[in-house]
């Protein structure tokens, strides 16, 4: 349907430049684009109930005629109720809608309409409230649009009705005819039409399954590309000598079987093929994945090369700068930090000592794919949480070498199905135990009117000797996160916490101040450290044995997991305490998922399940485009679509032969709505 994606929305009756606005809200704005809103869900109007015979509460459609309208009725101000007496033939119904002085005009009497809602039963009477109202003749399944304020899903369902009547007799499907064939899809026309308009829901579950593995196939394609084409180059990069159990003997404790799994597994790669390593460590909080990227360094630059690991933020990469360097002590390897933060003249000299191969491992942030730096002979790249960074920033640095080794490492519990979306070209290593000392967190959910309960809790542990965590996000959308923080530790000085050394984290402090901040921490100097969630990877505080997190709701379970992980790394007993105030089931039920696991790939599995991969990271730079039929928690479709994009991109690497050409078209419209086209060039 390329021409309809040309064609703006508001070139449809009824559609002027300000309701555009609206549709562009909701990810429209073309003809095209809105054929491809899906319903969010239905109605199904094709079998009208008996009034007596429906559950409360229960959705449903009745079919009754008007026997009288009664007389508006003005309560609370401005607030007019209409109330109407309506019957099947067997039981009557008070049908009651607000403030909708029109329905007079509509519902005469006599008339037989057709009512979608719910009933409700009082003293023996049937009621119904605000239902959707159409004639007789609108019997069948209704789609439901996700509206937005302005904008009603009647309106859009108008919309659609006039955009299916520009689509052409047959639509040009993207997907090659056998793939069709192979995994039993309908066309693209019958799905776009039914998925719409379905004559049953049959109808539905086949448009869906079509609509569902095409998302899945062009988000594979793409992210292929995005890696790659799909091709592999070879590196001069091969380890001739594995130096693990050399490194082993320098450290002060003994590596767990997962650790020492990880690492054979990455050396193997480097030795054994003459393609480069690509490889993901996979671990939960606290797993030892620091002392795995030591062990593939210590080897690689044994080897003769240079090994550069990027983290997402400047305290991540300080944390990772001190735990490497204790972890290589007395190995002769040469270490560099380079962050935003370093001067001028200091960043001039890792520069050159990095070009003359003076320097062996670099840690860094962004400031790694800096135009300045070049490398003498960089043969491992390791990035870490790499969902944080954009594609472009991770290629910037690969290519920095001639084909280097990539190790990925994540403390972020990914979904086996989000890691194949996501690492599909990266062989996988799961650190899933724990070194001895790691203790479980217990965790609790509160409301508010045990904070101060809670706060006599943290000050026992601080007159112990330890230090806790307050993380507060906004409490008011108007509020800033500076704001937000300030404001608390006002209050927070006006409780039995307020004798105690109180700091300060956020997002807006420069790199300096926040390095400032931590070391007091460390140090003991502040006892109770504010933060926003800054403080969500790389902060290691052995004496930290409280977590506690307000407005625990706004989170995610993995963001709130992590949070959690930044206590429970000393000797000491550890807790975390969630405050929340939402009484939904479903918020109370999401939280105590925690309380009941320390598992971070359970937790992980729930939040896929909960909140979907657009929120799982909170962001959007891992590349990831918004599905809006497809679901990640389908591992046999994902396998399905991965098997055929492979079977496509080994014909076709560039998707240039026309056969392919209209995926390519929706490789590129997918993609450019998180600004990565440029690199599916």
């Amino acid at each position: 349907m390329p021409s309809l994606f040309n064609m703006p929305v508001d070139k449809l009756k009824g559609i002027g430049a300000s309701r555009a606005i609206l549709y562009n809200k909701l990810g429209v704005g073309s003809v095209g684009e809105l054929l491809r809103l899906y319903p969010r869900t239905y109605e199904d109007w094709s079998n009208p109930c008996r009034i007596s015979e429906v559950s409360e509460d229960t959705p449903c459609c009745v079919r009754a005629a008007i026997e009288r309208a009664l007389k508006p009725a003005r309560i609370h101000g401005n607030l007019i109720i209409f109330k109407f007496i309506a019957s099947d033939g067997y039981d009557n119904i008070t049908i009651t809608f607000f403030n909708q002085r029109y329905i007079y005009q509509k519902l005469l009497e006599g008339g037989e309409f057709i009512f979608y809602g719910t009933i409700k039963k009082y003293s023996g009477n049937y009621e119904m409230s605000s239902p959707t109202v159409s004639d007789v003749n609108s019997a069948g399944i209704h789609p439901i649009y996700p509206a937005t304020a302005g904008l009603t899903t009647k309106q859009i369902e108008a919309a659609m009705r006039q955009a299916m009547s520009l689509l052409p007799p047959k639509m040009n499907d993207p997907i090659p005819a056998d793939i069709i064939e192979k995994y039993g899809l309908c066309s693209l026309d019958f799905a776009i039409r039914k998925i719409h308009f379905p004559d049953s829901f049959e109808d539905v579950e086949n448009a869906r399954k079509r609509l569902a593995f095409e998302e899945l196939l062009i988000l594979q394609l793409g992210m292929a590309r995005l890696k790659g084409g799909g091709t592999k180059e070879k590196t001069s990069h091969i380890v001739n000598k594995d130096y693990s159990s050399e490194f082993e003997r320098l450290l002060p404790f003994r590596l767990t079987a997962a650790q020492r799994r990880a690492i054979e597994q990455c050396i193997a790669d480097m030795k054994e093929s003459a393609y480069p390593m690509n490889r993901l460590i996979q671990g939960d909080v606290g797993s030892g994945k620091t002392a795995v990227a030591a062990a593939v360094c210590y080897t690689a630059i044994k080897n003769g090369m240079q090994c550069a690991f990027m983290a997402p933020t400047e305290i991540l990469a300080t944390q990772h700068y001190k735990s490497l360097s204790e972890l290589l002590t007395g190995s002769g390897i040469r270490l560099a930090l380079l962050t935003g933060s370093v001067t001028v003249a200091k960043k001039r000299v890792i520069y050159d000592a990095l070009e003359n191969g003076e320097v062996d491992l670099v840690i860094g942030t962004h400031a790694l794919i800096s135009d300045n730096v070049a490398f003498h002979s960089l043969g491992l790249v390791i990035t870490d949480e790499q969902h944080r960074f954009g594609v472009k920033q991770r290629a910037a640095l690969i290519s920095k070498g001639a084909n280097p080794h990539i190790m990925v490492m994540s403390a972020t519990p990914i979904p086996r199905t989000l890691a194949l979306m996501i690492f599909g070209d990266l062989d996988l290593s799961v650190l899933d135990e724990l070194p001895p000392g790691r203790q479980k967190i217990d965790t609790y959910l509160i409301d508010s009117g045990k904070r101060n309960r809670a706060y006599n809790f943290i000050k026992k542990h601080i007159d112990n000797g330890n230090r806790c965590y307050i993380v507060c996000p906004l409490v008011e959308e108007s509020e800033t996160e500076l704001e937000s923080a300030e404001n608390y530790i006002k209050k927070l000085k006006k409780t039995v916490l307020g004798g105690y050394g109180i700091g300060l984290l956020h997002g807006k402090m420069k790199p300096v101040d926040k390095n400032e901040v931590m070391a007091a921490f460390v140090g003991g100097k502040i006892d109770i450290l504010v933060s926003t969630t800054v403080i969500e990877v790389g902060v290691n505080v052995p004496e930290a044995t409280v977590m506690m997190i307000e407005n625990a709701d706004r989170f995610g379970l993995s963001q709130l997991h992590q949070l959690r992980g930044r206590v429970g790394r000393g000797k000491e007993k550890s807790f975390c305490i969630l405050v929340s105030d939402n009484q939904s089931n479903n918020t109370r039920e999401r939280l105590s998922v925690l309380c009941r696991t320390n598992d971070g790939f359970k937790i992980a599995d729930e939040d896929l399940r909960l909140r979907g991969p657009g929120d799982f990271f909170g962001s959007r730079q891992h590349g990831l485009p918004e599905l809006r039929v497809a679901s990640m928690s389908s591992i046999d479709m994902i396998d399905k679509t991965q098997a055929a994009a492979r079977k496509i991109l080994e014909t076709d690497p560039g998707l240039r032969s026309k056969e392919h050409r209209g995926l390519y078209f929706e490789i590129s419209r997918l993609f450019a709505k998180v600004g990565n086209t440029e690199q599916l060039q």
